[in-house]
């Protein structure tokens, strides 16, 4: 059976879950769970902390894993990036109190606390700065008023924590996170194993299209036909059908969600009726 990592808590918990069911897999109803094994689609799943997946899953102990993009880095663990799944997307910064410093190569010679040193030690050789980490495992805001550093290195969604705090953020990103799956790197999945590998990966792929798209029908005016589909080109082709009166065709085509509600406005404008749009749960491209 292919053998998959999943997080057993936090921020990527629940929606890893949730996007698995959407793909057609057994997931656990207990948190205390372990692992659970999915027979039916020859998948077993094993619960495990986000930030030790990418190590499990290099050691050739698991075939995948789902983590975030952040974690994996951290890790300096030998898996890769297989596939971004567009959730739990976070920016990573490093912060100060104003007039510390204007961008990293100031900070040099200053003591940095993270969650993160892993990422933090690489972007600071990269940048060719010396500066000492400190390792905290949480409420990094703390650690400029404590006295432990000057700079924090941390994810910054809003940047309301570090104001609260009285902290600014210094220099561009360190980088952008979010959920991803994850294979060991430099190896394929077994013969065994690579058919249920390849499906789990089109599942997933699916629930992101089925995500990011509706369905969209409508009436339009034959004369007005190439204007609507010039909104509506669908992923290769709209559907067109002849209504039983000659005036007017029927057209389907899947559409981005963002952009559903403008697109309806124009196809109204251009005489468009009936226009409906309808959530896709699965599919197959």
């Amino acid at each position: 059976m292919l053998r998959i990592a999943v997080p057993n808590k936090g921020s990527l918990s629940a929606p890893t879950m949730e996007m698995l069911r959407e793909a057609g897999y057994r997931q656990r109803d207990d948190s205390k769970q372990l692992a659970l094994t999915d027979p039916a689609n020859e998948v077993e799943f094993f619960y495990l902390r986000p930030r030790d997946i990418a190590v499990y899953v290099s050691a050739g102990r698991l075939d995948l894993g789902i983590t975030g993009r952040d974690l994996l880095v951290d890790s300096a663990a030998a898996a890769e990036e297989t596939l971004p799944l567009g959730f739990a997307r976070s920016t990573f910064r490093f912060a100060a109190k104003p007039g510390t410093a204007e961008r990293v190569e100031d900070f040099d010679g200053m003591t940095i606390a993270t969650s993160y040193e892993g990422i933090v030690a690489k972007h600071l050789a990269q940048a060719g700065v010396c500066a000492s980490v400190v390792h905290l495992d949480g409420a990094v805001e703390n650690a400029i008023q404590l006295g432990v550093a000057q700079i924090v290195a941390d994810v910054v969604e809003t940047g309301a924590s570090l104001r609260n705090v009285g902290l600014e953020v210094v220099g561009e990103p360190i980088m952008s996170s979010e959920a991803i799956v994850v294979r060991r790197a430099g190896t394929s999945i077994s013969e065994e194993h690579a058919p249920a590998a390849q499906r789990f990966l089109r599942r997933l792929k699916g629930v992101l299209v089925a995500r990011s798209y509706v369905m969209m029908d409508y009436h339009c005016p034959a004369g007005r036909l190439n204007e609507a589909i010039a909104l509506t080109p669908g992923l290769e082709s709209p559907t067109i059908t002849p209504l039983r009166t000659g005036d007017h065709v029927a057209v389907r085509a899947m559409v981005p969600t963002k952009d559903a509600q403008r697109i309806m406005d124009a196809l109204y404008a251009l005489g468009a009726r009936a226009i409906l749009t309808t959530s896709i749960h699965a599919c197959r491209l």
